[in-house]
């Protein structure tokens, strides 16, 4: 497999661009609006954006204002992928009739956990399966924020929403969270990563491999939501940094169907330190915990022996 050409981004070399710009409507602390901003700082003012409709589409147009200086089209809650793939496969023709140039332009979807992992799945399979050029960005934050607080398919086990309250009979979410990442990798596409508001050079470079690919592209960003997690706005990347620190959301790549671990965690810190500054899940008893702790772990081995696997001879012989 060969290595992904791409211009780096280091903390000496951060674009200037600012394709979403400042003055949007978000919540204080918002993980997800920055995640975005930093996707569009990366991949430049050669991009045309398609955004599900959500919480992004909403705090980013309210009119007659717009943070978006780059071309921008709101579609659909479930059908971001099946447009941004009618736009690229509508530029490749101009471009082969000759009224476009061909120069490089990315196609960028962006839809929040539920617009992916829910009722946009069948749009993103069916792009992903007929390799349209495109990049697809889930920002998830874990469940239907705009429209208050629903649990989706992407909602963490044992977590409080207003459609999975706890109770005498439920502890809340009672589903685990849906892997879409593995899920795009099953696919057979380039390029499939995630990332986190927590390390923005890891994600800005992402989102630069992503576009450097030729064929789809998927890019699974873990954006804090403050208010849907019931949480101190202050925290948001505090706790981003946990969620890479205890192992419950993971950095890795699977490029050409090979995975990469991106964020070794050599001393994991215990769920419970990711869970506390969180409401949503305070009313968890030690036993539940334990049982997240455990399904954690176990996931992350997984990850670590599937590294492993598609390591080089050399490598994998030293570790």
């Amino acid at each position: 497999m060969a290595d992904i050409a791409y211009e780096k981004i280091t903390a000496k070399k951060v674009p200037l661009d600012e394709p979403f710009s400042c003055g949007h409507r978000a919540c204080s602390g918002c993980g997800e609006v920055l995640a975005l901003r930093l996707v569009c700082k990366a991949l430049g003012d050669q991009t045309i954006a398609v955004s599900a409709t959500g919480c992004m589409e909403i705090i980013s147009s309210p009119y007659p204002f717009t943070s978006w200086s780059i071309p921008w089209i709101h579609v659909a809650f479930e059908n971001a992928a099946a447009v941004a793939s009618g736009i690229e496969a509508g530029r490749k023709a101009l471009v082969r009739k000759g009224r476009l140039p061909e120069d490089k332009v990315n196609v960028v979807a962006f839809a929040g956990d539920g617009g992916t992992a829910d009722i946009g799945l069948q749009a993103l399979s069916g792009a992903a399966e007929r390799g349209h050029d495109m990049i697809y960005v889930c920002l998830d934050n874990e469940a239907y924020m705009n429209t208050g607080i629903q649990r989706s398919s992407a909602t963490p086990y044992g977590a409080m929403t207003t459609t999975s309250p706890p109770g005498k009979r439920s502890i809340g979410q009672l589903t685990w969270k849906k892997d879409m990442p593995a899920i795009m990798a099953a696919h057979k596409i380039p390029y499939v990563a995630t990332a986190s508001v927590a390390r923005p050079y890891d994600l800005m470079n992402k989102a630069r491999k992503a576009a450097a690919v030729k064929g789809p592209a998927y890019l699974h960003v873990f954006s804090p939501c403050n208010t849907g997690w019931r949480m101190d706005a202050a925290r948001s990347i505090e706790v981003a940094k946990l969620a890479l620190d205890t192992k419950i959301f993971p950095l890795y790549e699977v490029i050409e169907g090979r995975y990469i671990l991106n964020y070794k965690v050599k001393k994991p810190k215990p769920i419970t330190e990711y869970l506390k500054p969180q409401r949503r899940f305070r009313h968890l008893k030690e036993h539940e915990i334990a049982y997240i702790q455990d399904r954690v772990d176990r996931e992350f081995d997984h990850l670590v022996a599937l590294s492993r696997l598609g390591a080089e001879p050399e490598r994998a012989a030293a570790e």
